[in-house]
């Protein structure tokens, strides 16, 4: 008998076996079957209900899928070899219910236990997103989560060209570009989802080239048109998530209010001179909304735009790239949004701040009431 041969007989005293149908029984009474199989073995099928996790990230996933130690696990593997070790290491990290499914997924077939063929990403895109896949937090279920969502872009101006671009990178299923303007050479020296030989073009078909170059797998949905308080609630409602990259008060009120009234998570994004801001709003899951923070518009001269205050082209990168950030952790859920937080950034200083945001009392998100509102007048471009 081999060394590996006598390992696995005292693992079987050690490791409570089940039959396919003993497990499948657990299985319907809360247990946890976790398919510790490769992805390539797994896209053949797996059992009903099993949340697939390769054996070489059972360590360090294991806690976010199950951080109650007495939660019954069922470990199922080919041939309930592999499973019957890793059960073994999940009982070292003191796990207090293990169990190894006997016979592993090739009697669970043979039994005609259900069975489920689960989507799984093609070549191409595990090649794309191999970096992105080994990330425990992301993994095959997480990129295809992000295929899946849809992120409204408003604004392919300074913000919305590095969050455009990343997104798109990161392989969100569809992007929405809205953008009423035209590509102008002096967008160039910040706005780099453009380029010289499309001065002219709509923004909105110009960001529209630059994604699909990078990725061609990406949906890209371009809206030609100004947001306002008519089109806002129409816009929105076929997305997931809205990336606010506009450069003037009165869209950011209007979306608000629209991403209010769709339950609709908003990441803001704002630029001035050499300081940028950045904050997540979605007050159906926490926090405040925009209006908490400005309940009305500041006095256009304190608040110039771009054009007549001028900006460092590289801080709408810095910007933009977090609110890329934001999105993906929201679209992810994962790690800490800045809902109910802001983010200050100073590129002179390169210091940035974090603030705390209050729910405003007598906010319309506070009551849920937000009906649509007219076009504020006599606002600026923060």
């Amino acid at each position: 008998m081999s060394m590996r041969e006598r390992r696995m007989q005292d693992l079987r005293r050690t490791v409570p076996q089940l039959d396919p149908v003993a497990a499948r029984e657990r299985l319907d009474q809360g247990a946890l079957l976790l398919d510790v199989r490769e992805p390539d073995e797994i896209a053949q099928g797996t059992p009903l209900g099993a949340q697939p996790l390769s054996r070489g990230f059972l360590e360090l996933r294991i806690e976010r899928l199950a951080p109650d130690l007495d939660q019954p696990i069922i470990l199922l593997c080919e041939s309930g070899a592999r499973s019957l070790f890793a059960a073994a290491s999940l009982q070292q990290l003191g796990y207090r219910q293990v169990y190894n499914v006997s016979g592993g997924f090739q009697r669970w077939k043979a039994e005609g236990l259900p069975c489920a063929v689960p989507r799984s990403l093609n070549a191409e895109a595990r090649q794309r997103y191999a970096r992105q896949l080994n990330l425990p937090e992301v993994g095959e279920q997480g990129q295809q989560r992000l295929q899946d969502s849809r992120v409204l872009i408003v604004g392919a101006g300074g913000l919305g060209s590095p969050a455009a671009l990343y997104l798109a990178a990161a392989g969100v299923g569809t992007l929405g570009i809205v953008d009423h303007d035209r590509v102008d050479r002096s967008n160039l020296q910040r706005q780099i989802l453009h380029a010289d030989s499309r001065v002219g073009m709509s923004k909105a078909n110009s960001a529209e080239v630059a994604l699909k170059a990078l990725n061609p797998s990406v949906e890209v949905c371009t809206h030609e048109l100004r947001v306002d308080a008519t089109n806002a609630d129409a816009l929105v409602h076929d997305y997931d998530l809205v990336l606010d990259g506009s450069d003037n008060f009165r869209t950011r009120y209007v979306l608000n209010d629209a991403c209010l009234r769709h339950g609709l998570p908003l990441v803001h994004g704002s630029i001035y001179r050499f300081e940028g801001q950045v904050a997540a709003f979605w007050p159906q899951r926490e926090g405040p909304c925009y209006r908490c923070l400005f309940p009305e518009p500041p006095p256009p001269e304190l608040a110039p735009s771009c054009d007549e205050a001028g900006v460092l082209g590289v801080l709408p990168g810095t910007i933009g790239l977090l609110q890329a950030t934001e999105a993906l952790k929201l679209l992810l859920d994962i790690g800490e949004p800045l809902l109910g937080r802001m983010v200050i950034y100073n590129a002179l200083s390169s210091e940035m701040r974090r603030l705390r945001i209050a729910a405003r009392m007598g906010c319309s998100c506070r009551t849920r009431s937000v009906e649509p509102i007219e076009a504020l007048q006599g606002d600026a471009a923060l």
